[in-house]
C-alpha cells in the first residue's frame, strides 16, 4: 500500500512540475511579445559607419542621427534598443569583420549600415545568410535591396534621384548637350555614373565627353580643360564630396560656370564648406529638405543643431529615420527576434518620418518621392 502511494504521490508531483513549467513559459512568451506589459520591447541594434578617414562627414552624421533618435525613443519608451557602433572606415574588408563582429560576437538582432554601397555589396550578403535584417540609410547604387530578403534602404537610390535632377535642369536650362564626370574605381561613382549615361540616351542628350576620375585625386584640370573646350550645357558628375567639392572648386576658378547635376555623394553641407561659392549652381535631388514647412522637419532640425551645432544633413536625416523604422519594426514584432523584426520592416506602409511618407516595395527597397535642391547663396534651396 505504501508503495501505491509513493508512486501515486511522485506521479502528481511530476504533473504539477509540468503544468507549473509550461505556464511559466506561457506567461513569459506573452511578456516578452507585449510591449508595456513587462516595459518595452528591447533589442540589440549593430551600427556600421564611416567614421574615420575622408569620408568621415557621412559616418558622423550617421551616427549622430541614430543617436538622436534612440534619445527620443527612450524617452518615449516603447522600445528600448542599445546601440553597438562600428567603425568600417569606409572599408569593405573593415566593413564585413565588423558585421561578422556584431552578427556573431554582439549577437545584434539587427543592423543599421554600412555607410558606402561598396560596402553593403559584400555585408549584405552575409547578414542575409545569417538572417539579419539589416537596413542602409546612404546606400543608393542599383541592385542594394536585391542581395537578400534580409536587405532594406530607406535611402533614395540614383535610379529615382538622378533622373528626376536631370529632368528639372533640362526644363530650366534647355540643356541638349552635357558631359559626364565620375569616379571609376568605386562602386557607388560608377553606379551613379551609370544612371546618369541611361538618362541621357532616354533623353536625346548629346554626350560631348565621359571623363574619369579616382579617389583621392587632386587635380582636375585636365579634364575640365577638355569639357570647357566642348562647351557642354550641362554636367553630370558622380562624384564623393571631398572630390566633388574640389571639382566645383576647380571648374569655377578656370571660368567653367554651366550648372552641375550631382549624385547621392553631392547631398552634403561638406560641399558648401569645401568649396564655398563654386558649390553655387550645383543641382541634386534628395528625400531631405530641412526648410521643410512640416511640423516633425522642424523638431529634428531644432533638436539636431542644439545637439550637435550643426544643423543635419541629407545622412543625418536618413539614419533618424531608419532607426524610427527599425524600432517600429521591432515594436510590431514585438520581441527581439531577427526574422520577426524582419518580417514586421517588410510590411511597413506609409510610415510618416522627417523624410516624408515612407514604404518599402517587394524587394525591400524604398518608396518615396525625392525633392530636387540647387545651391545659390551657398545653400539648398528648393529648384523651381
Amino acid at each position: 500500500m505504501n508503495k501505491r502511494i509513493k508512486l501515486l504521490f511522485s506521479v502528481l508531483m511530476m504533473f504539477t512540475l509540468v503544468v507549473l513549467t509550461a505556464c511559466g513559459t506561457d506567461t513569459k512568451d506573452a511578456g516578452d511579445k507585449e510591449t508595456g506589459a513587462d516595459g518595452p520591447v528591447k533589442a540589440k541594434i549593430g551600427v556600421i559607419s564611416y567614421l574615420t578617414g575622408p569620408g568621415a562627414g557621412y559616418g558622423e552624421a550617421i551616427t549622430n542621427g541614430l543617436k538622436l533618435a534612440n534619445k527620443e525613443l527612450k524617452e518615449a519608451g516603447e522600445v528600448d534598443l542599445e546601440l553597438k557602433i562600428e567603425d568600417s572606415a569606409g572599408k569593405q574588408e573593415e566593413a564585413l569583420s565588423a558585421a561578422q563582429k556584431l552578427m556573431n560576437s554582439d549577437n545584434v538582432d539587427a543592423i543599421i549600415g554600412p555607410t558606402l554601397s561598396t560596402e553593403m555589396f559584400v555585408v549584405g550578403p552575409e547578414a542575409d545568410l545569417n538572417g539579419v535584417p539589416i537596413m542602409g540609410t546612404s546606400n543608393t547604387a542599383e541592385g542594394i535591396p536585391q542581395l537578400g530578403d534580409y536587405v532594406f534602404r530607406n535611402s533614395i537610390p540614383e535610379t529615382l534621384a538622378i533622373p528626376a535632377s536631370v529632368q528639372k535642369a533640362i526644363e530650366k536650362y534647355d540643356v541638349k548637350k552635357v558631359a559626364i564626370l565620375y569616379g571609376n574605381d568605386d562602386v557607388f561613382t560608377k553606379a551613379g555614373y551609370d544612371v546618369m549615361k541611361k538618362v541621357a540616351e532616354d533623353l536625346n542628350l548629346e554626350v560631348v565627353t565621359t571623363e574619369t576620375f579616382q579617389l583621392g585625386q587632386s587635380d582636375y584640370k585636365a579634364q575640365l580643360t577638355k569639357i570647357k573646350n566642348l562647351n557642354p550645357d550641362l554636367i553630370l558628375a558622380s562624384a564623393l564630396y571631398n572630390e566633388g567639392a574640389v571639382i566645383l572648386d576647380q571648374a569655377r576658378k578656370m571660368g567653367l560656370d554651366v550648372p552641375f547635376v550631382g549624385g547621392n555623394g553631392f547631398n552634403s553641407p561638406e560641399v558648401i564648406k569645401i568649396a564655398g561659392d563654386a558649390s553655387n549652381g550645383l543641382i541634386v535631388a534628395t528625400p531631405w529638405f530641412a526648410q521643410k514647412d512640416d511640423e516633425k522637419v522642424k523638431n529634428f532640425v531644432k533638436n539636431y543643431t542644439e545637439a550637435y551645432g550643426v544643423e543635419p544633413d541629407q545622412f543625418a536625416a536618413q539614419a533618424y529615420d531608419g532607426l524610427y523604422l527599425m524600432a517600429e519594426a521591432v515594436k510590431n514584432a514585438g520581441v527581439a527576434d531577427r526574422d520577426e523584426i524582419r518580417d514586421a520592416l517588410a510590411t511597413l506602409k506609409d510610415f510618416k518620418g522627417v523624410l516624408g511618407t515612407m514604404s518599402f516595395d517587394e524587394d525591400g527597397d524604398i518608396v518615396m518621392e525625392p525633392t530636387v535642391l540647387i545651391i545659390e547663396g551657398n545653400e539648398y534651396v528648393v529648384f523651381e
